[in-house]
Formats: structure tokens, sequence, C-alpha cells
């Protein structure tokens, strides 16, 4: 659904006033005097009409800056149909599943495509998928042959599993296998799956394994060793593993490990002064801009910002508009509200994102 299908204000407003669950996960309703947006069920009370602005997405409520509400929690709550196949897929990550698999469950595939595609940024069949793309790219790190590793992870067809690894790593499987100048894992944390790549001494890259410009950038730090990307782990990724979990537990908001990403002189500026921009606080562009001496750079600090290769270690998820909204960000703007609100509840000894209560 898009903004341009719900009905007007007057028929969404009733089914506010009602609770109706009719209108679960296909309208959200954002309250312009609390900046919070929540669903048509929230049992919080019922703003007036006129401060309320009714999207189709949960996309569309952060892109205009509004934060979700802790009482109905629309960003982590799913039907109880859906929380059940996450679980099954969690459980056997290794299983190929089709559309017929979904409605032999009794669920619907376009409801669930809309679903998750909402909460997690991706289809369920596409999250099956990278998931065992993944399997099948630690199966090739600990020695085993493509043609193994490709029928383990559901993949019949030879060329479609090297498309899709290509895709997803810039390299076909075989390109992978070998030593290089630098090592990628795939790691698996509370917001998704990533691909960490690194050498001996430093972290050269972090990215969401759905992150369009994964591939591109792979790509391009394997030019820049004069080779291929080895599959494995070195005692950075080890720390950099052991580092996200202090991170998304809640136990501590800063990283000490040294970063080390591909780019211009003044992309490495940039990346620097993000990592300046404290836990659980942000900046505009603008003001980073100022910061840098160049204040009238600001799309070309939203461009590096944009190229960072290196999610949340250095936090190009700490920058929003000049209105104060939630802007572009690369891993989708629900990761990003999520990380801001984990950051900020870190430091105040609040909750994980996982919501375990943290001492103070």
């Amino acid at each position: 659904m898009t903004q341009s299908d719900l009905p007007d204000s007057d028929t969404l407003y009733a089914a506010l006033l009602a609770r109706d669950p009719a209108w679960e996960g296909r309208a959200f309703v954002a309250v312009v005097t609390t900046g919070i947006f929540c669903r048509l069920t929230c049992p919080a009370p019922k703003p007036l009409q006129r401060n309320c602005r009714f999207h189709p997405t949960v996309a569309d409520c952060l892109a205009g800056g509004f934060r979700a509400c802790k009482r109905c929690n629309p960003l982590g709550q799913l039907d109880p149909g859906h929380a059940d196949l996450l679980a099954a897929l969690r459980a056997d990550p290794a299983r190929r599943w089709s559309e017929a698999d979904l409605q032999a469950r009794g669920l619907d595939p376009s409801t669930l495509r809309r679903a998750f595609q909402r909460h997690f940024g991706q289809t369920f069949l596409g999250m099956a998928r990278a998931l065992r793309l993944a399997q099948a790219g630690r199966r090739l790190a600990a020695g085993e042959r493509v043609i193994d590793a490709q029928l383990e992870a559901g993949f019949d067809s030879a060329s479609g599993f090297r498309a899709a690894f290509a895709r997803l790593t810039g390299h076909a499987p075989a390109a992978l296998t070998g030593a290089g100048g630098l090592t990628a894992s795939f790691l698996e944390t509370p917001l998704g799956g990533m691909v960490a790549v690194c050498d001996g001494d430093a972290v050269r890259l972090l990215e969401f394994t759905e992150r369009r410009t994964l591939a591109r950038e792979m790509q391009a730090l394997s030019r820049a060793v004069a080779g291929r990307i080895g599959l494995g782990r070195t005692d950075v990724t080890d720390r950099l593993e052991a580092e996200l979990q202090r991170y998304f537990t809640g136990a501590s908001a800063g990283f000490t490990l040294p970063l080390a990403p591909l780019g211009t002189t003044f992309q490495q500026r940039v990346w620097a002064a993000l990592q300046e921009i404290s836990p659980g606080q942000t900046l505009t562009y603008g003001a980073l801009a100022t910061r840098l001496g160049r204040p009238d750079a600001v799309r070309a600090v939203a461009a590096a910002n944009a190229a960072n290769p290196i999610a949340i270690l250095i936090p190009c998820h700490r920058l929003i508009g000049a209105d104060g909204s939630l802007t572009g960000y690369g891993g989708g703007l629900w990761r990003k509200e999520r990380l801001i609100a984990l950051e900020r509840a870190t430091m105040a000894g609040g909750e994980s994102l996982d919501g375990v209560r943290l001492s103070a």
C-alpha cells in the first residue's frame, strides 16, 4: 500500500479511536505534537485528529522523523504466525523455503512479504536466501568444495549459486576460497546478517548483507590489495564480533578496534568526524560540515556519509536532517532508528536491543 492508497483522514482517525485491528500493519499514525508514531491499535490515549498524520509503512514514519512508540512497539512486533515463521527460520537456516511452504502454514505470501519488508527491510524469502548464502560462505571458509556448499545452501543450479553469491559479495565463490590480502567473514547481529572484511591489523569493511553497495565495495577492496579476498577470520574479526556483542547487549556503546576504510581524503575526514559524535547523540549534516570548516559542503558531507563502508563503528547513523528528521541510511531507516535508540538506552542504563533491562 502507498500513501495514495490510504483512505481519508476521517476514516483512519475513526479506526484509531476504535483500535480497529483490521488496519494492523496497513496504516500507522504519527503524532506531530509528540514526534511518535504508533499502530492504530495502540492502547495509549488518543491524540486530537489535527495532530495526526497517517502513513502506510513504518519506513514512511521514520522518514518523517517520528520515533516508534514504546507501548505498541510498531518496529518490533510481528503477527504470531509470522513470529513462528521467523523462529522456524532461525532453527533451520539451511532450509530452502518456497511460497508453497508459506501457504501450507496458512500464510499469504504477499501479506508476509509486505510485513517482513516493513519490519526487517527485506522479504522473508530474501532473508532465508541470505542466510543460506552466509552459511555457504562459512562452509567455503572451512575448506569445503564449492559444489558441496552450493548444494547445502539449497541451490540446484551452479550458475544461480555463483550469481547470487557474486551479487552479495562482489566475487564468485571460487574467487573467495583462497588466501588473499583481506579476509571476509559473515556475522549475525540482532539487526541482520553482516559481512566483515578485516586484515591482521584493522577492520576494512562492515556492511549489512542486503546493502546494495556491498558488492561494489568488496570489488574496490579487492583491487586495492591487487588480489582476491579470502574467506576466513583473523584476530581482528574475533575482536569485532566480541565488541558488536557488547554493543547490541547495551554493555558498551563504544569501539576500540582500529579502522582502515578505503576512501578519499575528504571522505576520511568526514568518517573521522563521525566517530567524534558521542553515542546517543545526533548531529545535522550542516553542523558536521561546519565542524570540518566547510559549511558550504553539506552535500559533499552527505555523499561521504552515504559512502561509509564500515557501518556502526563509523556511526553514519548519527547524522540527521536539518529539521531533526531521520534521513537516508543505507542499512534502512528502521535500523537507523533502532541504533540511535539503543545507544541512548545504553548511555542511560536502559534496555538492550533485545529488550533486556540493563543495570544503571
